[in-house]
């Protein structure tokens, strides 16, 4: 279904969630979710800078999305990029994007509860972030804070979540918009990689295949966002052309509008647009599945 995208904080959304599902919440519990939610107070300022940016949802929102109807699988941990991988990427170019993504596999741990490999991502995203000048917000008390909540899943994504904004907000403010693109365009890359690894049989009403379909959108935002930077690098302007390539087979997918729902509300019916639903079938499912394989498989592999 057609979304338009309105980025509030994640860490944000978990904190309500989780003071809303269980309210046997301890102290320093409940003193940790307002500290990370005061973290992003000034985000606010971000979106006027970047609007674009805040409509590609973080990885971490996809990733939640596919635990919240229920796929937990950890034996798809070899799915991720491999940490023994960082010794591949040299250049910039690929530093950054592998920054997004080894992010989004930082994410996937924290929320599908593997604490321990958590730990290990954390430090190839410390490694990759001192090495793109990001030491001064991927600090090593955060490594403490990750060993602390191992075993609190919903600790764990708020820390990762904030991690992601934070990096996301010194890039802007050191004035490095190109190198913030490569690490959007490989995060998202991720999350849809991901996605796409937890569809065991494809089904077309599938809520993880269409919330796939419907990154045709997320990726028109990720092209406009590449695109304001592409003159200031050649390797933004090189995965704008990947990400390019990659639309044309989101652009195979047909809109369908859907029919408009009548309510009865206090003996007055209204009448509610249906919006607009994508058709995605088995086909094309796994054509967009071997053009998000190559490119991501090109992206870890440094090729």
């Amino acid at each position: 279904m057609k979304l338009k995208f309105l980025l509030v904080t994640s860490s944000v959304i978990l904190a309500l969630l989780n003071f809303s599902c269980s309210g046997d919440k301890t102290e320093e519990e409940i003193t940790n979710v307002v500290d990370s939610s005061q973290t992003n107070s000034n985000q606010d300022e971000l979106t006027s800078n970047y609007e674009t940016f805040f409509q590609v949802p973080s990885p971490g929102e996809m990733l939640s999305f596919i635990k919240s109807v229920g796929k937990r699988d950890k034996s798809k941990l070899n799915i991720l990029n491999a940490v023994e991988n960082i010794n591949k990427y040299t250049d910039n170019k690929s530093k950054a994007l592998n920054f997004g993504i080894y992010s989004t596999d930082l994410s996937y741990c924290s929320i599908f509860n593997m604490g321990a490999e958590s730990i290990k991502y954390f430090k190839v995203v410390k490694q990759l972030g001192d090495q793109l000048g990001l030491s001064s917000t991927i600090k090593p008390e955060i490594l403490a804070r990750i060993e602390k909540n191992i075993d609190n899943t919903d600790s764990l994504s708020i820390i990762t979540d904030d991690l992601y904004y934070s990096s996301f907000e010194t890039l802007d403010e050191s004035k490095q918009g190109h190198t913030l693109a490569l690490v959007v365009a490989g995060g998202w890359l991720e999350s849809v990689y991901i996605a796409i690894n937890m569809v065991d049989k494809f089904q077309s009403n599938s809520p993880v295949v269409q919330r796939i379909a419907d990154q045709k959108y997320t990726l028109e935002n990720l092209i406009e966002f590449l695109k304001k930077h592409e003159g200031d690098s050649e390797d933004v302007k090189q995965v704008k052309s990947d990400m390019e390539n990659l639309m044309q087979v989101f652009n195979l997918l047909k809109e369908e509008k859907l029919s408009d729902t009548k309510i009865e509300q206090s003996g007055d019916k209204k009448l509610i647009g249906g919006g607009i639903n994508l058709v995605i079938d088995e086909k094309l499912f796994n054509e967009i599945k071997t053009k998000v394989t190559n490119l991501r498989q090109a992206y870890t592999q440094n090729k």
